[in-house]
């Protein structure tokens, strides 16, 4: 314990520094939520996704993926805890909508808005990019198995589906400030009716792509409208969503699970369904029914701390997890087939050492953090210099005192 003390003195401290230096006026809530939401994401990826290794051809073991809500359709309820990308949109508009409003009142360009927010989107992801460019030539140069290759790009680069999205909508936003979130849900039923119910071609389902997702982050500008207030509002989000999701799912034959799951004819993240969608609305009631609570826990420095520290390396977290993942799972080969890393994820047996494995997983993703982040936020300062977090949140302070109220 001596040992560890002075260790986690500095700890405290930190901690306490972050949350001194945070503005007084900070609704640390909506971190709270984006934290959440990007790490219930992850955790879903890493619990739901199964490399499996097959024969070898060459020197190279072949993997294919397999989830284990295929084999055991009784875990379908982890899918709707762990698929939080509807609060992420929700935060995501809502934030969008918010610093909009502030640039314009302190008289900054769209152009420089805009840059400024979507810069430390694309740089994290132009790091992915580049790796797995490198990675997937020199494998198919030494003779991996083409569809192996396939399968590690195709989840690597999977969550840069969302982040093109998100940057469209979030370009988008002095022109959905004002949008009623039942448009875009009125584009997504009828998508839907065309496609299960009259016989269209699969591909307009793909129109619900951003039509989906418009619909929380349109939720999230009505928030910053403070139109979604009022306890009554989360209350309407979370029941009708469920009870409309609910209803889908029992008597119009949309899958049970919230995330696509290989083998299934029907998937409902790809592209969004309304089942999905009507989900999302439920998530984004809880949410909204939470933040008091969140409120009050981000006032203890310890939870403060580390809900600020994800935040500032959110798009490092999201893009780097699944690499995380397929890293652990490629050194684990070296001492063969291991239990809950390269088996058939049928049976208990396998969700039980899929669960031991999180902790490693966690630790690759440390280690693929330490090494890129810098992509989302510059080198790193010297020592004597205060921390990122501390001169944002002090500039952030400052920024609040400028800005004119209720922005």
């Amino acid at each position: 314990m001596r040992v560890h003390a002075p260790a986690l003195a500095r700890i405290r401290a930190a901690a306490h520094r972050i949350d001194a230096a945070t503005p007084s006026g900070r609704d640390r809530s909506v971190d709270a939520l984006r934290a959440f939401a990007i790490l219930g994401v992850v955790l879903g990826h890493w619990l739901v996704t199964a490399l499996v290794a097959g024969a070898r051809t060459g020197s190279h073991a072949t993997l294919h993926t397999a989830s284990p809500l295929h084999f055991m359709p009784w875990l379908t309820p982890v899918s709707w805890v762990f698929q939080t990308l509807a609060v992420f949109f929700l935060v995501g508009g809502h934030v969008a909508t918010r610093s909009h409003a502030a640039a314009q009142a302190r008289g900054t360009t769209y152009r420089r808005w805009l840059h400024a927010r979507l810069s430390r989107l694309f740089k994290p992801a132009a790091a992915v990019l580049a790796l797995w460019t490198t990675a997937a030539v020199a494998l198919l140069l030494t003779g991996a198995d083409p569809d192996t290759v396939r399968t590690l790009v195709k989840l690597a680069l999977s969550p840069m589906w969302f982040l093109l999205v998100f940057a469209a909508l979030t370009a988008a936003t002095p022109l959905l400030t004002r949008l009623n979130p039942l448009w875009p849900l009125a584009v997504v039923l009828h998508v839907d009716l065309l496609r299960f119910g009259l016989g269209a071609p699969g591909w307009l389902g793909w129109l619900n792509l951003p039509a989906g997702w418009l619909v929380p982050f349109t939720l999230g500008a009505a928030w910053t409208r403070g139109e979604l207030d009022r306890r009554r509002a989360g209350w309407l989000l979370l029941t009708g969503g469920a009870a409309a999701t609910a209803a889908l799912v029992a008597w119009a034959g949309y899958p049970a699970s919230m995330v696509g799951v290989p083998g299934e004819a029907v998937s409902n993240l790809d592209p969004p369904t309304l089942a999905v969608v009507t989900f999302g609305l439920a998530q984004c009631g809880l949410a909204l029914l939470l933040r008091d609570r969140l409120a009050h826990a981000m006032s203890r420095p310890w939870a403060w701390a580390a809900v600020a520290l994800v935040n500032l390396s959110a798009m490092t977290i999201f893009l780097w997890h699944q690499t995380a993942l397929m890293a652990t799972t490629a050194t684990g080969l070296l001492a063969g087939r291991l239990p809950g890393l390269h088996t058939l994820p049928d049976g208990l047996g396998w969700v039980a050492a899929r669960l031991a494995w999180l902790p490693v997983f966690a630790l690759a993703l440390a280690v693929c953090w330490a090494a890129f982040r810098g992509f989302e936020h510059g080198p790193r300062r010297p020592v004597n210099r205060p921390s990122r977090v501390v001169r944002v949140h002090r500039g952030e302070r400052r920024a609040a005192q400028r800005r004119p109220h209720g922005v």
